[in-house]
Order: structure tokens, then C-alpha cells, then sequence
């Protein structure tokens, strides 16, 4: 069902209950954690889709035998699904999470549209915006599996561009639905529907970058085109990053080579910021170097899948991190949630669709046990046997914060395998004070082992992890903050078994101190 229209201001604050608790931080500083899809889903923002909608569709049932015609598979098909598909599919992704969401596109008047129309109604997407050519059919893709096998697809596209009607039609749409939006998601596929008419259309109606009425996120084939309406954010593949650029990410380290392109990738975008999609490598946020948040670059690890078990899942991604931003979460925990919502759609057979119960029971599977030293201990042996480079750091992340974020993401790059071990709750209160920790250890374990760099998390008591550091024996011991090897205790046992200590970027004017009386002040007033 769709959520009901609101003043726009009162949806995308966060329940007055949430923020006067201390330990539950506003959405502008969220960690990734459990109840961030539900706490986005209660702030619904206002998203509009633009772009060009497809019907997926899939036709199954077993194979028995051959034709007589050709030496293909005889297909007796038994079940017909579908989906919406390229900005449909971006839409309902957006709906299920909560967002209050609204297409701006165009449908034949055939089976078809009726077709997506229904599916996208189903999910609470508004379709005022949704304009109809008779002169055109509306696009789809089926597809034929015999027993789960891909043996066939046909197309239906679109001869030519929309005429001159549609197009002006489009553009009205699309300036009645920006009205009180708190994003634009363009979806550009090639599809001829958005022509330098419309790129100049969204220009206009969201305005200059430092005067926008609301973000613009732009996914595309070719991003170069939108250059104009300068994008607060674009989202290439690794394809189209390399068609930006004029040349491949090559090299071993894609991930390396996508962060050394950052200044051109976004000078020839016009975005402010870049999110590279890599697959199977995961995501790489490259952030506004001008903006507020002047953060390093993020990476998220995916989880592994057959290229024909991804369909979709770039949508749902890009879903997942409008939904975000438009909420106002900082950048490195919207890339995250996003990486964690496509984890959900991957392996899933089809075009898929995934929704806040699903994404908060994702990110709370994340999180994982909190392990005790000895099975740790067994745990990092494997690793090394596999010829895994073990990293390790450890803090309090009591109220975790971009500083905390961005240091934990630069020691993974580091190594393989990236272990946390946390202050206990004891420990904390001996190091900060009688009122600390906020949240108690199985919470913060929860929050950081969310994290897709962070692969293992444990819990020591004492004041420093020189026991712990002796048991693991970790190829690189990590360390954030403004330190120094000498400053550090635990230096000497690093080096006696022959590891290497490696001190983090600083990211000043982030502490958890500052963060939770800030948290606190906001509270009082």
C-alpha cells in the first residue's frame, strides 16, 4: 500500500522518540545496523524514477526432447512470471522499501503495459507520470528456461524514439512530479526516451548544484550525456566507467584502478560524486572531495553469484541508495545498505524485488556471531593455510560514525580478511568513563559486523589487545586515530612476531564524544 501524502518536511525526519535517545543516532549519522530499512522506511521519502520501463518476463516447464525443425530444445511451457524491468524495476525496488515513489516514463497501449502497470500498482508505485504512446509498444524481454536453463530470449523494442507529443509529455510529468521531491533517480538505458530535451528538463527543475531542490542520482549507459544537469551522484559499471573515461579499468586491482580515475571520472560526468558498481568486487564510493563529508573512498564486498543469477540486481542497488541519501544518511552507510540489498536479489532466479523485512533480515545476518578468542584463533589458522592476509584492529565504536566507517574500510584494503575486536563493556567504562559504553557490546558487535569489510568480530577485556594480538598473530595490526607505532603498547607484540603496524588515516572532527553531546544537546532543546 502506498504511504499517504505528507508534508514533505515531517517525512524525512526520524521519530522524535528515536532521536532523543542518545544510542539511537539521527539518520544524517546512522550506521549501518537492523533497524536502519525500518527507520528509512518511516521516513519515506519522496523519490521520483525517470526513465525507460520494461516488461521481464519468464516462460518455463521442462524439455523432453528435441524438434524435428533444428536441434533445439522443445520447451512445454507451464508457468509464465513477470516483472518490471530497467526504471520499473528501480521504482518497485524504491516502493517496497518505503519510499514514497512516483515513475515518470512511457507505455505503449498494449498487453504489456497493462502488465507492468498492474505490477508497479501492486507495489504502491504512483503512475501519474506514466505517459501512453499508441505508436509504440511497450518494450519487453522473455525469456525461455527449460529446467531452469536459459535456452532463449526475445525482445520486443521500440522502432523508433517517441515523437514529439510524448517526449513534450514526459517533460510535463516529469515537472509535476518533482514538486516536494527529496530525489531524482534517472534510470538512461538507451531506450530513447530521454533526449538532451529531458537531460535539460531535469537541469531545470532541480536546479543548480548549492540551490537544488533535491538530489539527483543518475544511472546510465552513458552518464557523459547528463554532464550538464550536474548529478549529485552517478553510478557507473564498471562498462560504462571505462566508456567514460575512454579506456578500460585495467590492471589486477579494479577496485585500485577505479579509485586512481575518481578526478576524471568525475570531471566527465559533471557528478559531484561516483559510486562504481564492480560485481563481484563489490562497490567503490568516490565522495564529493568538496562537500561536507570530505571522506576517503568506500568499498563494499559483495557476495559471489553466476552472471545469470544478477538480473536486476543493479536496479535494487541503486534503490537502495537513493533510498539513503534521499533520507539523508551519510554516503559510506547509503553505499552499504545498497551492497546489502542487491546481496538479498543476487542468486534469486529472475528479475527480483526486495523489501524492508527482507533488507533489515540481510544486514542482521550480516552481523554475525561475536566470536569467542579460541574459535577466532581456529578460524585466522584457516585463513593462513589458504594464504590469506589477516588484518586486525579494535576500538570501543560505542556510537559509530564516518571516522570509524572510513578507517574500518581502509584497513580491509590492507589485507583479506579483516578481524575487529571490540573493548568489552568494562574495559570502555575504564577508558571513557562510568557512562559509557552507550550501547552495550552484543550491539556494537552487531553495528560493525554489518559492515561488508568486516569479516570476523570478537571482544577483549583489557586495556589493550596485546594478549589477543599474540594469540591471532595477524599479518597487519591496524590501528585508527591520531597515533603513533611508539604510542601504542601493543606495538612490541606485533613486532615480535614479525607483523607489521599500519596507522589509518585520521579523519578529524569525527569523534564519538563530540558526536553523542552533539546527540545529547539536540535532545535537550
Amino acid at each position: 500500500m502506498a504511504a499517504p501524502d505528507v508534508p514533505r518536511r515531517s517525512r524525512v525526519r526520524t521519530d522524535p522518540a528515536l532521536r532523543a535517545h542518545p544510542a539511537v543516532p539521527p539518520l544524517a549519522s546512522a550506521p549501518l545496523a537492523a533497524d536502519l530499512p525500518a527507520r528509512l522506511a518511516q521516513a519515506a521519502p519522496r523519490v521520483v524514477v525517470l526513465g525507460d520501463a520494461v516488461l521481464d518476463q519468464w516462460l518455463t516447464g521442462p524439455s523432453r526432447r528435441l524438434s524435428r525443425e533444428a536441434p533445439v530444445p522443445v520447451v512445454e511451457v507451464d508457468h509464465t512470471t513477470g516483472s518490471p524491468g530497467a526504471a520499473a524495476n528501480t521504482a518497485a525496488n524504491l516502493a517496497a522499501l518505503g519510499a514514497r515513489t512516483e515513475l515518470v516514463s512511457v507505455l505503449g497501449d498494449d498487453a504489456d503495459a497493462a502488465t507492468v502497470r498492474e505490477l508497479l500498482a501492486g507495489y504502491g508505485v504512483g503512475l501519474d507520470g506514466v505517459v501512453t504512446d499508441p505508436a509504440r509498444p511497450t518494450a519487453a524481454k522473455r525469456r525461455v528456461l527449460a529446467d531452469d536453463a536459459l535456452v532463449a530470449r526475445f525482445d520486443t523494442t521500440p522502432r523508433a524514439a517517441p515523437g514529439a507529443g510524448t517526449r513534450a509529455a514526459v517533460r510535463d510529468a516529469l515537472r509535476a512530479a518533482v514538486d516536494g521531491a527529496d530525489a531524482v533517480v534517472v534510470c538512461d538505458y538507451d531506450g530513447g526516451l530521454l533526449d538532451e530535451e529531458v537531460v535539460a528538463a531535469v537541469a531545470e527543475v532541480v536546479g543548480p548544484p548549492g540551490h537544488r531542490s533535491c538530489r539527483l542520482v543518475v544511472d546510465a549507459h552513458d552518464p557523459a550525456r547528463w554532464a550538464s544537469a550536474r548529478p549529485d551522484l552517478v553510478t557507473p559499471n564498471a562498462g560504462e566507467a571505462a566508456l567514460l573515461l575512454g579506456r578500460e579499468l585495467g590492471g589486477p586491482d579494479r577496485v585500485a584502478a577505479a579509485e586512481a580515475a575518481g578526478p576524471d571520472l568525475r570531471e566527465r560526468s559533471g557528478a559531484a560524486a561516483v559510486v562504481v558498481t564492480l560485481d563481484r568486487d563489490g562497490a567503490l564510493l568516490l565522495p564529493d572531495p568538496t562537500g561536507d563529508e570530505r571522506a576517503p573512498a568506500h568499498r563494499t564486498f559483495a557476495r559471489p553469484a553466476p552472471e545469470s543469477r544478477t538480473c536486476g540486481a543493479g536496479d535494487t542497488f541503486t534503490a537502495a541508495l537513493v533510498l539513503a541519501l534521499a533520507a539523508g544518511t551519510p554516503a559510506a552507510t547509503a553505499v552499504e545498505l545498497a551492497q546489502a540489498a542487491a546481496d538479498v536479489v543476487v542468486g534469486r532466479p529472475g528479475t527480483s524485488v526486495c523489501g524492508t523485512g527482507e533488507l533489515a533480515e540481510r544486514v542482521a545476518a550480516a552481523e554475525g556471531p561475536l566470536l569467542d578468542a579460541t574459535s577466532l584463533a581456529a578460524i585466522v589458522d584457516e585463513h593462513r593455510v589458504a594464504g590469506r592476509r589477516v588484518v586486525f584492529t579494535n576500538g570501543c565504536f560505542d556510537v559509530v560514525h564516518r571516522g570509524h566507517v572510513a578507517s574500518l574500510n581502509q584497513a580491509k584494503r590492507l589485507g583479506d580478511v579483516l578481524v575487529v575486536a571490540l573493548n568489552s563493556d568494562d574495559s570502555v567504562a575504564r577508558l571513557k568513563g562510568p557512562e559509557r559504553p552507550l550501547n552495550p557490546l552484543a550491539d556494537r558487535a552487531a553495528v560493525i559486523g554489518a559492515l561488508s569489510c568486516v569479516d570476523h568480530v570478537t571482544a577483549f577485556d583489557a586495556d589493550t589487545p596485546a594478549e589477543l594480538l599474540e594469540l591471532l598473530r595477524p599479518d597487519v595490526y591496524a590501528k585508527g586515530g591520531d597515533y603513533t607505532p611508539e604510542m601504542l603498547r601493543e606495538s612490541a607484540t606485533v613486532a615480535s612476531y614479525g607483523g607489521r603496524v599500519v596507522i589509518l588515516d585520521y579523519l578529524p572532527d569525527r569523534s564519538t564524544t563530540s558526536l553523542v553531546d552533539r546527540i545529547r544537546g539536540g535532545a535537550a532543546s
